[in-house]
């Protein structure tokens, strides 16, 4: 039994001997206080769940015994924001920008870069006052030259332990949550800052960027036979090195400069000897710059997953880099490079470690502190009294939380002595608005007692375990102070609730006896007419569904007349739930029919004896009651055979048409626009959407409703002209018309009602032999609704979601086609139109009208036949999936690149080795929508896999003509 159980079964023991009418007062006191069991404090060290005399573990242990004051507040000490002395100062991470701060204090630290940024122009001194700085606005950098300008000299004199690079950030146009390639970053970043330098007039600043980072090395080539040497010069900002297979830095260098043999097939073409000749070529590093950038290429594509994945390779380099083995200079031997470079005492070594910047040791320092022009300094010290006002205030918030925090001490002393009832007048309060008093972090509100109400507004027993019941004393301080109520004294406890209680524990208890005594009942035969008739279903389930009952109605007054903790119930959940709730079958209520009478079918039913109802409706006293006498219901006995009748008349009707019609019904020997018959000149025209449902009334007409009329209205617009043209319904309209030869029109007038004659006639004009032929519709086409559903279309086919669109994947350049394997296009023996469900007997489509009234056209209006036409052209693009076909679901804003992805998942083959085609069109760009590149719902795109790349090394040029990444697209950083 579970604790809960245990917990009812104790409070109401003495409710299974107590009648609901003999309760008494004494008895609904006796309810409540088995719940008020005493506890002994010392005993307790955590609050006695259920109990409202325990008043321990509430969070009153906070409060209790000597206090620190540093335990009233949680606002940390301002002077910890304080930047310490001869210390740097921090950037903020944005959330994913910690690649950006690690370059600006990298930047930072480079001091000719700073020096060159502090002699920049800057409109802050149009910003600046003669006496100072403009009070009215902060001041806002307009350039990333003023914003490099404004940081540095924050990160040179502010008082901040760290400051906020959100305004750097935003300039460049950056996504603070999307993590980015540092090394990308660097190389856009660096770009960016080159080109707007070049327009300053000051060479110092103009040159600055190469002056610190840029070196020069040559691609060397070497011809074996004569021995000439060519040379291709290119500048660096910063060199690549592969640390795949590499454990020192060291040996990534080495294998950057590396010769590499040109033989074979890969022979180079030597301008002296004028014939391709066995050569060697490799890189030659010039000159280094002031500033070395080592990026460490921790990224390599990965061909399962179509995206780069890291390396977390162990990498160890040294404090000092010799750079001299590596460089080769004027009148140096080449031999050089193979001397040990020297390496440093203090060594390192990184998993993580994606860039190395290795500063020029023989390069002069400046012999003067870098000072920061007066207009930026001017920025910085407000920046520095606005963050001493900031830590002022918050001293001061510090205080007054103390003082709170002590004046709360003492209530609480005070108070949680005196909050045990004992013998004295006692009052119930919701214990967790006791713990919210306790909770100093959280503002004490007024005492709402709603949540622990009745229906009858009075203190529901239930609620007794989430309450706590205090002495008078502590209540009325408590009232006087929070306000809020209503006040709950014994005055509060509720009788009505108690005898209902009474009355559903009783029930319970007696209902396992019961249910044995009606097992027994029901093994007895009934004779004569004193049995009831009983649903078989509920007699399966009758025992839960009373059990659901009686916990249905001890749960209905947790209602609390319509609030829940204190708040009106939601009128919306109110009505879903009384829906749910009408939606259930109560008992008996299974062999109700439609009219509330006894049903017609006797499977449904079954009699049981008197003594058996009688136990039954005990517990269903609102069940509906059939005595055996009962008749069934005349007007399901009139349905009956009225539905026998209707299903002999609906296969009649079928037999009849099929006869008549069969041509129709099996598409044998129908004509065809395309190659019109010379037997005849006129041929008529219904929608495609009568066919298929009167077909499916003649396969199954116990199941479907006879089609009545036809409904050609669907094929003309508003205006009564016909929407297709002559051309049309011989190519991509042909699906949504059948034609019929006169004798059968002759037929179908005969058996259905036609809303609208459709037709088309061939005439031969001119006196020329051959003559002309023309085919003249009636009624005549409607050429400007004509041209408004040929936009509706397009829209439609362009501006999907979630549509289905088929891949197939080439073999050997050749594709299964579905007119040479018919048998692979059906899934299943049964027909399309098998498969649909039929509509109810008396449902009609609205854009179809099956009416049994005159001749007269339905009105229909453009709206309604739009949708008619979506669904006719849904029906007419169906496509039947192949072998060796995959269905992707798709929108047609989506990218060529992220169906690439989908493909990947579904067929294993990776975007860049992916060559897709639409109706003979090759599609290729990566950045265009479906909906441009033509792919409309249940399109088949061809797929043909090229071979994997054998050379791994040429992975990473593969992925950035295949596999472009966003990276930085859409930020300032590409904007020059």
């Amino acid at each position: 039994m579970a604790p809960r159980l245990q917990l009812e079964k104790a409070a109401w023991r003495w409710a299974e001997t107590v009648r609901p009418e003999e309760v008494s007062q004494e008895h609904i006191e006796t309810a409540y206080r088995i719940w008020l069991e005493p506890c002994i404090r010392g005993v307790c060290r955590r609050n006695c769940k259920g109990n409202p005399n325990c008043l321990v573990g509430i969070g009153e242990h906070i409060w209790l015994g000597e206090i620190d004051e540093n335990s009233f507040h949680n606002i940390d000490d301002p002077n910890c924001e304080r930047r310490k002395k001869n210390s740097f100062v921090g950037l903020t991470n944005l959330g994913a920008t910690c690649y950006v701060n690690t370059f600006l204090q990298v930047w930072f630290l480079n001091l000719e870069l700073r020096q060159a940024l502090y002699l920049c122009p800057s409109t802050c001194k149009d910003y600046m006052m003669e006496d100072g700085i403009q009070e009215e606005k902060d001041y806002e950098p307009q350039t990333i030259c003023e914003h490099l300008q404004y940081l540095f000299a924050l990160l040179q004199n502010s008082n901040r332990r760290y400051i906020d690079p959100s305004g750097f950030v935003k300039a460049l146009g950056l996504d603070t949550g999307q993590q980015q390639d540092a090394q990308e970053f660097s190389k856009l970043f660096m770009s960016l800052l080159e080109d707007t330098l070049s327009k300053q007039k000051n060479p110092d600043v103009r040159n600055i960027v190469q002056q610190q980072f840029c070196g020069e090395y040559a691609y060397v080539t070497v011809c074996n036979q004569c021995g000439r040497e060519s040379k291709l010069l290119s500048k660096f900002y910063e060199l690549e090195l592969n640390i795949q297979g590499h454990k020192q830095l060291t040996d990534c260098i080495s294998e950057f400069l590396k010769e590499e043999k040109l033989e074979g097939d890969n022979r180079y073409f030597c301008e002296n000897c004028q014939s391709k000749q066995n050569a060697t070529r490799k890189i030659r590093l010039l000159s280094l710059p002031c500033t070395l950038n080592l990026q460490l290429m921790r990224f390599v594509f990965d061909r399962q997953t179509g995206h780069k994945k890291k390396l977390n390779t162990y990498i160890g380099f040294s404090e000092i880099l010799d750079m001299e083995p590596y460089v080769e200079h004027k009148a140096e031997p080449s031999k050089s490079q193979t001397r040990k470079p020297k390496c440093g005492k203090g060594t390192h070594c990184s998993r993580n470690a994606y860039m190395l910047v290795y500063r020029l040791q023989t390069q002069e320092k400046p012999t003067t502190a870098i000072q920061v022009p007066a207009f930026l300094q001017e920025l910085v010290d407000r920046d520095n009294s606005k963050f001493e006002e900031w830590c002022i205030e918050m001293a001061e918030m510090r205080k007054q939380s103390v003082d709170k925090g002590k004046a709360k001490h003492e209530e609480v002393k005070e108070l949680y002595q005196r909050l045990p009832a004992g013998a004295e007048p006692y009052e119930f309060v919701s214990l967790e608005w006791l713990q919210k008093w306790l909770d100093e972090s959280t503002p004490t509100k007024p005492i709402d007692n709603h949540a622990c109400l009745c229906s009858h507004d009075k203190l529901h027993p239930d609620k007794i375990s989430i309450m706590k019941r205090i002495s008078e004393y502590a209540a009325d301080i408590f009232y006087s102070r929070y306000g809020g109520g209503p006040r709950l004294t014994v005055k509060a406890l509720c009788k009505e609730c108690v005898v209902e209680r009474c009355r559903v524990l009783r029930l319970k208890s007696q209902l396992n006896e019961d249910y044995k005594t009606v097992n027994n009942l029901l093994k007895a035969t009934v004779k004569g007419s004193d049995g009831f008739w009983v649903g078989k279903s509920s007699l399966r389930s009758w025992r839960q569904l009373a059990l659901e009952q009686l916990d249905e109605q001890d749960g209905d007054v947790d209602q609390s007349n319509g609030k829940m903790n204190g708040n009106t119930l939601n009128k919306d959940e109110s009505k879903e739930e009384r829906k749910e709730e009408e939606e259930e079958l109560n008992f008996n209520e299974d062999i109700l029919c439609p009219h509330g009478e006894l049903c017609i079918s006797e499977n449904e039913r079954r009699l049981v004896s008197k003594e058996a109802w009688s136990k039954l409706q005990q517990y269903f006293p609102k069940a509906p009651e059939f005595p055996s006498y009962r008749e069934c219901c005349s007007q399901c006995k009139i349905l009956e055979r009225e539905g026998e009748e209707n299903e002999a008349l609906h296969k009649m009707i079928a037999n009849e048409q099929k006869t008549s019609l069969p041509n129709l019904f099996q598409d044998k020997n129908r004509p065809c626009l395309s190659n019109w018959p010379e037997e005849t000149d006129v041929l008529y025209i219904v929608s495609q959407f009568f066919v298929e449902e009167w077909r499916k009334f003649v396969r199954k007409p116990t199941r479907c409703s006879p089609v009545s009329s036809v409904g050609n209205s669907a094929l003309l617009c508003p205006h009564g002209g016909l929407m297709f043209t002559f051309a049309s319904m011989t190519k991509e309209d042909s699906k949504l018309i059948a034609l019929i030869w006169p004798s059968e029109w002759q037929m179908i007038q005969k058996l259905f009602v036609v809303d609208h004659v459709i037709k088309i006639t061939r005439t031969e004009v001119g006196d020329a032999n051959p003559s002309e032929t023309q085919y003249i519709s009636e009624p005549k086409l409607c050429p400007e609704c004509r041209e408004g559903l040929l936009c509706q279309q397009q829209r439609d086919l362009r501006e999907y979601t979630q549509a289905t669109i088929y891949v197939h994947k080439v073999v050997d350049n050749k594709k299964v086609m579905k007119d040479s394997a018919p048998e692979l296009n059906v899934s299943s023996s049964e027909t399309e139109e098998d498969k649909e469900e039929a509509k109810p007997d008396g449902e009609k489509d609205p854009d179809f009208n099956q009416s049994n009234g005159g001749t007269k056209r339905q009105k229909i209006s453009h709206q309604n036949y739009i949708a008619y036409q979506k669904q006719v052209i849904r029906r007419s693009m169906r496509h039947r999936k192949v072998r060796g076909e995959k269905a992707l679901l798709v929108s047609a804003n989506q990218t060529l690149k992220e169906l690439k992805i989908q493909i990947m998942h579904a067929f294993s083959v990776a975007p860049f080795d992916q060559n897709l085609s639409i109706d003979g069109k090759i599609l290729s760009d990566d950045c265009a929508t479906l909906g441009t590149l033509g792919v409309i719902p249940e399109s088949v795109i061809l797929l043909k896999a090229d071979e994997p790349i054998a050379d791994y090394a040429a992975m990473d040029d593969v992925m950035q003509v295949c596999m472009p990444e966003e990276g930085f697209k859409g930020t300032g950083l590409l904007g020059h």
